[in-house]
């Protein structure tokens, strides 16, 4: 870009930085450099962020808890925006949170006010406007029970609506914030149930146990790298397939959760991208299935 378009991004957006590794920002503590990194703490400031890279045509990537994201050694030759919207007002048995509020902080800060309905979300990473994007499930419970209405900013328009539940399209490990990458989710309306705080606090506890015997949480890790297809489970589909513990680099699927991919130590992007085509394939020959991803793959 010419150096005027830089001298403009630096100007028009304070507090933008230049050629941040990504690799401190996701869960998998891999990625290479943004061009452009930018933390919007309120909605103003993604307006702001978005409207200067469409005057300099940035490409634009919307990060939240990056979690659920593998990002190239290459990085990304654009605009990061790091949602921290983290806002939480109650009234009564709903809750307004912004989409940058961690979902394991929600989950406690909900018991806290006696409210039950996210119990399933003590220990998940990431932020919640990450779940209602990849509409988060787990427990038999998912995102998509509690959401009443989204707020969200066009990226074309730079129009804030809002949407109601149904607006939201929500499937399985899916949303039409997830099918269109043209809303970036602001806020949400939770409905929550009246319950008993001690009681709302051991469900917490005991799903929080579960993760930390049941999942990789020693290693970095996006979670679950695979949707679980109609009637099966993708841990037991690669276990079946011989693929638990298979190794590329220092990229491993978990020994502890075959639906995870660890980062043993120094594990690159391509390696990981390895294995998850090498899953892809070998259920596929031996199962017929076609396992999808749930993460988000960028810079290949």
């Amino acid at each position: 870009m010419a150096k005027q378009g830089r001298e403009n991004i630096l100007e028009k957006l304070p507090g933008v930085k230049e050629n941040i590794p990504l690799a401190k920002y996701t869960s998998f503590k891999i990625g290479g450099p943004a061009k452009y990194f930018f933390i919007a703490k309120t909605k103003e400031d993604l307006i702001t962020a978005l409207k200067v890279a469409k005057e300099n045509k940035l490409k634009v990537f919307i990060l939240g808890g990056g979690s659920n994201v593998l990002v190239s050694e290459n990085g990304f030759d654009g605009l990061v925006v790091k949602i921290e919207i983290s806002d939480i007002k109650f009234a009564g048995d709903k809750v307004l949170v912004g989409a940058g509020i961690n979902s394991s902080v929600l989950a406690h800060n909900v018991a806290e006010k006696g409210l039950s309905g996210l119990e399933w979300m003590a220990g998940l990473p990431g932020t919640i406007g990450g779940a209602i994007y990849g509409n988060a499930y787990a427990f038999g419970s998912g995102t998509e029970n509690s959401v009443e209405s989204v707020e969200v900013l066009d990226i074309n328009t730079h129009e804030v609506k809002n949407f109601s539940k149904e607006d939201c399209l929500f499937g399985v490990k899916n949303s039409i914030f997830k099918k269109s990458k043209q809303f970036v989710i602001l806020s949400s309306v939770l409905k929550l149930n009246k319950g008993n705080t001690e009681d709302i606090r051991k469900k917490n506890n005991e799903y929080l146990k579960y993760r930390q015997d049941k999942h990789p949480m020693n290693f970095p890790s996006a979670g679950s790298v695979f949707v679980n297809p109609d009637g099966h489970n993708s841990w037991q589909l690669i276990h079946d397939c011989g693929l638990t513990g298979k190794t590329i680099g220092q990229a491993q699927i978990s020994e502890k959760h075959s639906n995870f991919i660890v980062n043993l130590e120094g594990a690159r992007a391509v390696d990981v991208l390895k294995l998850i085509k090498l899953v892809q394939k070998e259920v596929k020959e031996k199962f017929n299935i076609k396992l999808e991803t749930e993460i988000q793959i960028i810079g290949f």
